[in-house]
């Protein structure tokens, strides 16, 4: 007959045990962030130096920027970190987020066919391309997922006083897909496109196209980190999610991207002491 003490030491051990599992268990968070980021090989360098120095596993979840922010607002992650400042004040300022934070920059820019039919190349005034490849139909593959990209584009129409829309499924392609996927599209089509540089300079199917226009102010390309406010979403893991965003901001955490490199290039420029 086995003594009441050992199941007594049994249920001691089975419940420190679970509890270590529990604790184990919560040693993560989850980041609502872009195709951009993950697309440019920037998490697969970053993740495993904060994750080594801190026991807390990073799980990201990669979608469009207007998506990634409604996931946020559902509560279903911990921290924010995409690319549309207007759109991450309002998730702020409505209460979904604690505060919003520069963390890094590259820019945007304009890749097409290496025949360039719009005669664009070397262009500066990123408004006046778009305007010329609406005039003459040129094909333009747009993500059309309400990313940053997407809505840096729509915005970038907007000041050359056009409507792409319009053109929806004639020389204006919507792929509702992810940078990686709409290059791809491009490239397939001999079509024009907006992306981010860090995607591009990752990107290995550029085919003929190339970098056409570059350079313009309206180009750059801001990321900011939020996290979710926790008085909204309770199971928010708010400590865990402010371990991570301390150490992005941290000289550490700056240096950490600032030293990610494709061939030589750096894809982000590190700017959140510029906050």
């Amino acid at each position: 007959m086995v003594h009441r003490s050992v199941f007594k030491a049994l249920a001691v051990f089975l419940l420190v045990t679970l509890s270590g599992v529990a604790v184990a268990a919560d040693r993560f968070i989850i980041v609502q962030s872009t195709t951009s980021t993950q697309n440019s090989g920037l998490y697969d360098y970053l993740l495993p130096i904060f994750e080594d120095k801190t026991g807390i596993e990073v799980r990201v979840v990669t979608v469009g920027t207007g998506q990634a922010i409604r996931n946020a607002m559902n509560g279903d992650g911990d921290v924010l970190l995409v690319h549309a400042r207007a759109a991450e004040e309002k998730f702020v300022a409505d209460g979904f987020g604690v505060e919003r934070f520069d963390l890094m920059y590259n820019d945007f820019v304009l890749v097409g066919p290496a025949d360039d039919p719009a005669g664009i190349a070397g262009q500066s005034d990123v408004t006046m391309v778009l305007a010329a490849i609406a005039r003459d139909g040129h094909a333009f593959a747009s993500r059309g997922d309400d990313s940053g990209t997407h809505k840096k584009e729509l915005s970038l129409w907007r000041d050359a006083l056009v409507n792409p829309v319009s053109a929806s499924g004639n020389w204006y392609r919507e792929t509702g897909s992810g940078m990686g996927a709409t290059l791809n599209i491009a490239v397939g089509l001999g079509a024009y496109a907006l992306t981010d540089r860090a995607t591009w300079i990752k990107f290995g199917n550029k085919g003929t196209h190339r970098i056409l226009v570059e350079g313009d102010k309206r180009l750059f390309n801001q990321y900011g980190v939020i996290l979710v406010n926790k008085a909204k979403h309770p199971a928010v893991r708010a400590k865990q999610g402010q371990v991570f965003i301390d150490w992005l901001l941290s000289p550490e955490g700056q240096g950490a991207i600032a030293g990610y490199k494709v061939d030589g290039k750096p894809l982000f420029v590190p700017n959140a002491a510029a906050d």
